[in-house]
This record gives C-alpha cells, sequence and structure tokens, in this order.
C-alpha cells in the first residue's frame, strides 16, 4: 500500500536533534511531509515503536540465497529485497573478485538497477586486494591495480560506481587512489597488507573509507601501529564496522567508537547469500561458502565469508550490547553512510522534505515491526490501529 498521505503519531522518534517521545511524523506521496502537529483521525498509533530513518548499507554482497556477484539480475532483486525488509532501504551493492570481463558484465546488470531506482550505487571489492589478507577472495584472480585496469571496471559500472576497495600497498595502489578520487569514487582502503605509513600516503591521495576495519588487514602492534592506527586517527576517513558478534569483539567495536566517534563509524553487514536464510551451502562469486550456526566461512580454508547480518540486528546490538545512544546508532546506520554516498539531502536523517524511508522498531526490545521506504509500506503495515477523534 501507499501512503499518499498519512501519518504516524505517538512513536519516538530519532531526530538529529534529539529524541522525541510520543512526536508525530506525516508522510506525503514519498516524503516525510512534517515533524510535529496534532492527532488527527486516520494517525496510525505508533505508540510503544520507535521510529528511526531507513538503513543505508555501504557493503553487502547478496541475501535471501542470492548475489550481487551472480550477474544475474532476478538475484540482485531477491537480495535488494531481503535486506529491504530488514530495514536496509538504501543498499550500494558489492561485487567480489572475479576475471576482469566477468565483473564487468556483473557490473553492467547493477547498473541497470541502479537506474530502475533498486541500488543506489556498485562497490567493487577486489580484485585489486592483497594476497596476504585476500579472505574469501580467490587467490590466482587477484591482480595489482594497474589504473587502467581500475578505470575499466569503474566505467564498467556506467556512472554508478561509487567505490572501490583495494591494497595501496600494491605496485599502482596510489596512483589508482588517486585517479579514483578525482572520479569522485571512493576509494576504500581494505584487503591489505600497508603498514602505518603507506597508509597514511593513502589517505593523502585521497583514500577516505577503511573496509571493515581490522579486518582483513594486519592487526596493532606496539612498535608497527600497521593500517588500523593510521584509518582510525584521521578524521578524513570514514570506518566500516561489521557489528555481528563474530567479526569483531564488542570491545574493538567500542575502542572503535571511543577513537573514531560515530560521525566516523559506518556500520554494515559485508552479507553474503545466506543472509536472511538458514545453515548450508552457498556461492559467494567462484568460491563455495558453508553457514553453521549463522556463521560463514569458506569451504576450502574455512576463512570468514562475509556475514549473514543484517541491519536491524546490527542496530539492536549498536543499542544492546555496545550501549550506544538512539542517536549514535542512527548516525553510524543511516547518516553516515548516505553521507558518504552523496544523499545526504535526500536521505539518511528524519526531517521534512527527505525520502520517506524508515525503520519502525518495538520501543523495548528494539525488534524490527515495519519498513517504509519511499512512502510505500514494505512489511508490517497491519500492525498498527487508526487513531479515532481525539478526545
Amino acid at each position: 500500500m501507499t501512503a499518499d498521505r498519512t501519518a504516524l503519531a505517538g512513536a519516538r522518534l530519532v531526530l538529529p536533534g534529539g529524541v522525541i517521545d510520543g512526536g508525530r511524523l506525516s508522510v506525503e506521496g514519498t516524503r516525510i511531509a512534517g515533524l510535529g502537529g496534532e492527532v488527527e483521525p486516520g494517525d496510525l498509533d505508533l505508540t510503544g515503536y520507535t521510529v528511526v530513518p531507513g538503513f543505508v548499507d555501504l557493503h553487502v554482497h547478496g541475501g535471501g540465497g542470492a548475489s550481487y556477484a551472480s550477474g544475474i539480475a532476478e538475484e540482485a532483486l531477491t537480495a535488494a529485497r531481503t535486506h529491504l525488509e530488514h530495514g536496509t532501504t538504501t543498499t550500494m551493492a558489492s561485487t567480489v573478485t572475479g576475471e576482469i570481463d566477468e565483473v564487468c558484465r556483473q557490473a553492467a546488470v547493477l547498473s541497470e538497477l541502479v537506474e530502475d531506482g533498486v541500488l543506489a550505487g556498485i562497490h567493487f571489492e577486489g580484485p585489486f586486494i592483497s594476497h596476504n589478507r585476500c579472505g574469501a577472495h580467490r587467490p590466482d584472480l587477484l591482480r595489482d591495480p594497474d589504473p587502467a585496469l581500475v578505470r575499466k571496471l569503474a566505467d564498467a559500472g556506467r556512472g554508478h560506481t561509487k567505490m572501490f576497495t583495494l591494497a595501496p600497498e600494491l605496485p599502482g595502489g596510489l596512483e589508482s587512489v588517486r585517479m579514483l578520487s578525482d572520479l569522485g569514487i571512493i576509494a576504500a582502503v581494505g584487503h591489505t597488507d600497508s603498514d602505518y605509513e603507506h597508509t597514511l600516503r593513502a589517505i593523502d591521495a585521497g583514500a577516505t573509507v577503511a573496509t571493515h576495519l581490522f579486518n582483513a588487514m594486519p592487526g596493532i602492534q606496539h612498535r608497527a601501529p600497521g593500517p588500523i592506527v593510521a584509518l582510525l586517527e584521521d578524521e578524513r576517513v570514514t570506518v566500516e564496522l561489521v557489528n555481528d558478534g563474530v567479526h569483531l569483539h564488542p570491545s574493538v567495536l567500542e575502542l572503535a567508537y571511543g577513537t573514531a566517534g560515530a560521525e566516523r563509524v559506518a556500520l554494515i553487514t559485508d552479507a553474503m547469500g545466506a543472509a536472511g536464510m538458514g545453515d548450508g551451502l552457498y556461492p559467494l562469486g567462484p568460491l563455495q561458502v558453508r553457514v553453521e550456526d549463522g556463521v560463514a566461512r569458506l569451504v576450502e580454508g574455512g576463512s570468514i565469508a562475509g556475514s549473514t547480518l543484517t541491519l536491524d540486528v546490527a542496530f539492536r546490538r549498536a543499542v544492546t550490547v555496545l550501549g550506544l545512544s538512539l542517536n549514535q546508532a542512527v548516525t553510524s546506520l543511516s547518516t553516515v553512510p548516505a553521507r558518504l554516498m552523496g544523499l545526504g539531502d535526500t536521505l539518511g536523517t528524519l526531517e521534512a522534505g527527505k525520502n520517506a524511508d524508515l525503520v519502525v522498531l518495538d520501543s523495548d526490545s528494539y525488534e524490527l515491526a515495519a519498513v517504509m521506504r519511499r512512502g510505500e509500506w514494505i512489511v508490517g503495515a497491519d500492525r498498527f490501529a487508526r487513531a479515532g477523534n481525539p478526545a
């Protein structure tokens, strides 16, 4: 059902300036029309619920048994829909390492879905990454980041390439970072064996994102701080974190928040096809992944292979496990990634004139109750009663 004109009343609203209890938010068409006002007959009663902006995922490979790296539009639609039903109203589809021409073909399919409004952009993760830190990427397909090849992939996105993850210490790495920055594409440091000094050079060259910080990079040593410290300490860098209880210990997440602050953290899923599904075998690009107890690992080698996370769970863990405030959680799940993608004027916060992309959560458990995208209820609309005539 499309909410051409509707209002949500009685909810806790997480706004840029703070949290308002018993608030009212009105929607007209695809936009938030206003905040506040008296309850009117026909308003949806959201007493006991919390409303936050739709989640924005910078880094996700699939879901619902489907993969963005399949090169099949129907699979990409399934993956996007799966995460949408868990509150991700804006998705940047991530690829995995493959043959250059095959990844270009995948990008062509994904770019059509960007043009259709299903996806918000394309993120290339690999093949320009370190053999020593390749994780769930096929080692024999990895390449040095030759700027000509990087440009070939970027152009395959038909203007919709938003981010590249690469290892800047490899031959051509810094040149590629500069080129991407000049093209207005986010250069992300990840799957890297870079040291502290070279990482700083990459940041000076234009790198602005740390791909799943801590994972697939050297750890912090007292005489060799490595890329983690360089990426954490520089205010120009936004750090991705996977808050699934598997990739990072809560104390490590707290360290990152304590150093960078919520305004420099983007919580991501790094999800593969098993997100929203059960245990079993799943493809991740050309590799096979076994999911057991919700943890995804390569069949060969046993490396962690992305996650089965959805962002509603990441939000709940941020508040209930990490102890973040509602505003901090919204900042990392919506505001920061929207701003990084250049979409901060239209989404990422609850403000009049922005897209009516909303996630409704139970105010006690923070379990997902409903999702609206651009004024259309995706799930959960039947939960809420209509207000009668005010007394």
